[in-house]
């Protein structure tokens, strides 16, 4: 399953230079690969966190390459539309961070326990697992669930792994045929290595094929662009004592990494929304203040130090407010809103260290705050122009806009220092 790091994903090959030592801290690193169907098209694909050398597989791990995979590959050129498989150990099953899932869009692999495990453990697990059908997620065991002990786990199967490794061929059919008869889960042949295994599986009535034979995992990477934990304590205290929409709202607005994050989550694939998000106020709207502290709260645990000087950060709420203070004088409240957007974004490629357009790529913007910061032009261009020209001291370019918008050069001047004077007041927050 699946994420977003902030930038749009590059394969990996054998032959990848390693990353700048200053890039290593920002890198989101996803293996995927691909599930296939009997006429080997993509059905979905199975992710994997390949983001530390670590092969420790944690209640934390599974957190943090769900929330990565969201929030920082790049749902849709991550995994697009597909079925997202993810390993779960049994204390993430049981996480809040599953809260933020569309269930519609993961398939949860539930590992079977210790072969040292009682009865009692195993039937122990049945109330999470129950739960978390009712909430509408589908979940994947592996073969070794069609063992007697774990048989009122088999109803709740959506699928059921057999894996070509495990078994010798001649087993094949009687497997297939005791899960197909004591369960109404799809099966998967995972670990396919050769185009016998394939047909011997395909013959059996099997649907699903996963392994090498078809593809390798994948390695997709991306930088990343976190908030300073610092913001993002900031916004927990403020949802945790049940702030305002407003109050929030002004929080996202001080912190362009936070917003930019939370727009692009709230947009993801994985958050099964049917309309965009496009405001800052209608994102916290939607989230709610339980689901906003769960993002929050993943937000800080997954965050590492670094990233862009604090400079530009300021540099893009000066020209988001300076943007907001100028249009105020001649658009509506919500066009405000959004001329504060072109402002915080304008500043993304230097952020993100590429392309604004490929920076652009992973968050929901309406066209017209679109077509300011990628060509200059519609009703927001000319505001973006007059505020780089305010930082700049460009008197040419100041003088053509502000004439073109109307403005006198006491109004621009005035709206320059209040947006300053605002910039210096949150940082003294």
């Amino acid at each position: 399953m699946s994420s977003q790091p902030d930038t749009a994903p590059m394969p990996l090959d054998a032959a990848s230079q390693t990353p700048p030592p200053d890039l290593i801290d920002h890198m989101a690193v996803i293996a995927r690969q691909a599930i296939v169907d009997e006429k080997r098209a993509v059905y979905g694909y199975e992710l994997f966190d390949r983001s530390t050398a670590s092969d420790a597989h944690t209640a934390a791990s599974d957190a943090a390459l769900l929330f990565n995979a969201l929030s920082y590959a790049g749902t849709e050129a991550l995994v697009g539309k597909k079925t997202v498989f993810i390993n779960c150990t049994h204390d993430s099953l049981a996480g809040g961070h599953l809260e933020l899932i569309h269930p519609e869009k993961v398939v949860l692999e539930v590992p079977t326990l210790l072969d040292t495990a009682t009865q009692e453990e195993i039937d122990s697990r049945l109330p999470i697992l129950q739960g978390l059908r009712a909430k509408g997620f589908r979940l994947a065991l592996n073969q070794q669930a069609l063992r007697k002990p774990y048989a009122q786990w088999l109803p709740l199967a959506s699928f059921i792994k057999l894996d070509m490794m495990a078994f010798k061929p001649e087993l094949a059919g009687p497997l297939v045929k005791f899960a197909t008869g004591n369960s109404q889960a799809t099966l998967v042949a995972e670990k396919v290595e050769t185009q016998e295994q394939f047909d011997l599986m395909l013959g059996l009535g099997v649907k699903l094929f996963q392994g090498f034979w078809f593809a390798k995992p994948a390695l997709v990477k991306a930088t990343t662009i976190r908030p300073s934990q610092a913001t993002i304590i900031q916004l927990i205290n403020l949802v945790r004592k049940q702030a305002s929409t407003a109050e929030i709202e002004e929080l996202l607005k001080k912190d362009p990494t936070l917003s930019f994050n939370l727009l692009r989550f709230i947009n993801s694939s994985g958050f099964g929304l049917s309309c965009e998000v496009t405001s800052f106020r209608h994102a916290v709207m939607i989230l709610g203040l339980k689901k906003l502290f769960r993002w929050a709260a993943l937000l800080m645990t997954t965050s590492r130090a670094g990233g862009a000087p604090p400079a530009v950060g300021t540099t893009a709420v000066v020209r988001g407010r300076l943007m907001e203070l100028l249009a105020a004088e001649l658009m509506s409240p919500e066009d405000c809103d959004n001329a504060f957007v072109v402002g915080v974004f304008s500043l993304l490629d230097t952020m993100l260290g590429l392309p604004l357009d490929k920076a652009l790529e992973s968050v929901a913007l309406p066209q017209a705050v679109t077509d300011a910061l990628l060509h200059n032009t519609g009703v927001f261009a000319p505001f973006l122009e007059l505020t780089k020209a305010c930082e700049s001291g460009d008197d040419e370019v100041f003088a053509r806009t502000a004439e073109a918008l109307h403005l006198s050069n006491r109004q621009v001047n005035w709206a320059h220092l209040q947006a300053l004077a605002w910039a210096e007041s949150l940082g003294a927050d």
